[in-house]
């Protein structure tokens, strides 16, 4: 059983709390975390890339110049590939990324990234972190008081208008409900800040 940081609403260290030990001394599967962040990363392409083929470039109708005679090479169309303008051979085509995942896996992989952030000392338990009206100075204040860096994922268990509006304007910081976790947000955090609700979400969610 792990043992984290509580920060107040003011950013300062104010206790600690223990996290189950199936999460926090849950084993690391690497193998299971890179395809996760593979598959994460791979179902975020849109899959819009698209090229012309010679086929679908205009112009082209003709031949350039005669089959015999010029002394040069015979030539069907200005529109072959090797022409300026002219059609790409094996160029994208619109397709779907999407990977598939079972869900026991998807389930293991968010626990190791879990594990790893909580063993790397990068996780911390916010309490009292609450917002009467959206204020961008007062949130940029609690980053600075708690020295999260600059990467910064701010997990919160339910929805909250006035703390998302005074998120929003501060690069670098992300903010996620605990329901939406994911491997890739967890890896590439400097500081992962969770309320003592998601943290509870959390825990029964892989514990």
């Amino acid at each position: 059983m792990a043992v984290v940081d509580v920060l107040s609403g003011e950013g300062v260290v104010s206790g600690s709390v223990e996290v189950r030990a199936t999460v926090a001394d849950a084993p690391v599967n690497v193998a299971v975390m890179h395809q996760a962040l593979v598959r994460q990363r791979a179902n975020g392409r849109q899959g819009t890339h698209d090229t012309l083929t010679r086929g679908e470039v205009s112009g082209g109708g003709r031949k350039p110049h005669r089959q015999k005679g010029t002394g040069r090479a015979r030539q069907g169309s200005i529109r072959a590939p090797h022409y300026r303008g002219g059609g790409t051979v094996f160029g994208p085509t619109p397709r779907d990324h999407d990977q598939r995942m079972p869900r026991k896996q998807r389930r293991l992989a968010l626990r190791s990234a879990v594990a790893v952030t909580i063993a790397d000392g990068r996780l911390r338990v916010v309490d009292g972190l609450a917002f009467e009206a959206p204020k961008t100075a007062r949130m940029a204040a609690f980053l600075r008081a708690a020295e999260a860096g600059r990467r910064v994922l701010l997990v919160t268990g339910h929805a909250d208008v006035a703390l998302e509006r005074s998120c929003r304007n501060i690069p670098e910081l992300q903010l996620l409900r605990a329901l939406n976790l994911n491997v890739h947000d967890l890896l590439s955090a400097d500081t992962v800040l969770v309320t003592r609700d998601a943290m509870q979400q959390v825990e029964e969610h892989l514990g």
